[in-house]
């Protein structure tokens, strides 16, 4: 068995029934949908092209969102069908950033994840899903793709179909006959505030909760009707309409509005982790060049046990069921980089917790100094430091559905920045002041040449990458990006580091610490504002 769809636009009438009938068989609450049709007006009078598109849950061969999921909710039935255990859920978000498709949503009610689950519990007593149900038009084709005599497999045979975003390689299971390219590619017009016929845009800004926003009607207008022209509607460019490449306005009548999984919490945590890895990494490498200092790593390691405990707590905040957080150890699905974080910063927070306590008892003397175990602790610390700086980079490339964060680079440059953290730490005071603060420069210096290099000079590998990277650096977060990052991160840091002293250290660690939360704040949210559906 291997379910999937067929969606015939010659035959949809964008009557909206297998919306409505998929939020009654499954109660889908307002302001979320599993499946929705989309609506674009394309063209210019007389000769205009009116496309609806039912648009859901792809199925796909090789899903990416059960690859993230990190307790296994998500996940791909023996029939193919892709389902979800609303049970095993903990709301992190991280299948939303998987799908390329916009199929994925936070119920706001249970707060777990949700979407089409090709009615499965129909399906498992040989009823059809709801929307081939109530399709007025037939147009909604569900069946066994791997049965030769199958309605399913008679109609792909007999049509050219196509689906959406192939180059994905998710090997999507919802076909369309007569798919319209201004429909099926959600970058072909431009969203704007009133776009939309029927319906207002709510955009989701930075700091916003992240919970879904209702549709709110718009009025009708009084007086005279603008032209799409002069509404600023008119999004033009060498688009496919009915086979003749021309310049066409291209208007979306109706669609779903997403949420924007992730917000501050993610690149806070990001600062927070790499000053306590960066920390770490480095007092365990000076345990085996003889710079170590008892009394540096009190206090050094304080700092690094704090953020490690903020880290957590961000980490807990963002998740919309916190409550089953130990999830993750309990029931792990291993192949998700969110499964393995959780088991890297515990690591992290037992060996060098232990290591912080027992070199803390020696400086007081309550015991003797333990430098026997020492080299046990640092080499144990060097790992799992680096793993605890650079895991989220495997994490955002695991996030199939943005293309930017997939760039190659991301591990080295955060790195660096542990670097960075680490050694502006140690800089503060400790007999190896002068050696972290030529360390703090040069990881800074190295981590300014990397940011620059990779964010303006390396092409981007996809249109919505560099959509995402044009927002990053010259859109709506170029504030974030050059003030932040690169102004006061690393520009600003770098010259009070070169000042020296424990205040100027102190300062240009608290300049890039502040300076790179506005870098990492541009580079999650930039490619979450890019439209997937």
């Amino acid at each position: 068995m291997n379910y999937g769809f067929v969606i015939d636009n010659n035959g949809c009438i964008g009557c909206h029934a297998c919306s409505t009938a998929c939020k009654s068989e499954h109660q889908v609450p307002l302001g979320v949908a599993r499946t929705w049709v989309k609506y674009v007006e394309s063209g210019k009078y007389p000769d205009t092209r009116r496309s609806f598109q039912v648009t859901r849950c792809n199925h796909c061969t090789n899903p990416p969102c059960a690859r993230i999921c990190p307790t296994g909710a998500m996940h791909q039935r023996a029939d193919g069908i892709v389902d979800f255990d609303s049970d095993a859920c903990i709301g992190c978000k991280a299948c939303m950033q998987a799908c390329p498709y916009d199929a994925i949503y936070i119920d706001p009610e249970t707060h777990t994840a949700a979407k089409c689950n090709y009615c499965a519990h129909r399906v498992e007593v040989g009823v059809e899903p709801a929307c081939v149900v109530v399709c007025p038009e037939h147009a909604i084709i569900a069946g066994d793709l791997d049965d030769p005599e199958s309605e399913i497999s008679h109609v792909i045979a007999k049509h050219n179909v196509t689906v959406r975003k192939p180059e994905q390689g998710t090997a999507p299971k919802v076909f369309y006959i007569e798919g319209s390219d201004v429909a099926m590619h959600p970058t072909a017009t431009e969203r704007a505030p009133d776009s939309f016929m029927w319906a207002d845009v709510i955009e989701l800004h930075p700091g916003e909760a992240p919970h879904p926003k209702l549709h709110v009607p718009a009025p009708m207008p009084s007086g005279p009707v603008r032209t799409p022209q002069e509404q600023g509607l008119n999004a033009t460019g060498p688009i496919n309409v009915g086979g003749n490449m021309a310049a066409h306005m291209v208007q979306v009548g109706y669609n779903m509005q997403h949420q924007i999984p992730w917000h501050w919490p993610i690149p806070a945590y990001i600062v927070t982790k790499h000053i306590a890895g960066g920390s770490f990494l480095l007092m365990a490498v000076q345990v085996f060049t003889g710079a170590f200092s008892a009394g540096q790593m009190v206090w050094a390691g304080l700092l690094g046990i704090v953020m490690t405990l903020v880290t957590l707590a961000l980490l807990l905040y963002d998740l919309d069921r916190p409550d089953r957080f130990f999830y993750l150890l309990i029931r792990p699905q291993w192949r998700s980089w969110v499964a393995r974080a959780a088991w890297i910063l515990s690591g992290f927070s037992f060996v060098t917790g232990f290591w912080w306590a027992f070199e803390t008892a020696g400086w007081l003397g309550l015991i003797d100094e333990p430098t026997g175990l020492r080299p046990v602790f640092a080499a144990l610390s060097i790992p799992f430091s680096v793993m605890a700086a650079i895991y989220t980079a495997f994490l955002f490339a695991q996030a199939e559905g943005r293309d930017m964060w997939q760039a190659t680079h991301v591990p080295f440059q955060m790195s660096v920045h542990a670097l960075v953290f680490g050694a502006g730490t140690l800089a503060i005071a400790g007999p190896t002041t002068d050696t972290m603060r030529l360390v703090f420069l040069g990881a800074l210096a190295a981590s300014l040449v990397l940011t620059l290099f990779a964010d303006l000079g390396i092409p981007q590998s996809s249109e919505l990458a560099r959509r995402a990277a044009r927002d990053m650096t010259r859109g709506r977060y170029a504030r974030e990006y050059w003030l932040g990052g690169i102004g006061l991160g690393h520009g600003v840091a770098l010259l009070l580091g070169w000042l020296g002293g424990p205040v100027g250290a102190l300062l240009a660690l608290v300049a890039a610490g502040v300076g790179l939360f506005g870098y990492n704040l541009a580079f999650v949210m930039a490619p979450q504002d890019q439209p997937n559906s």
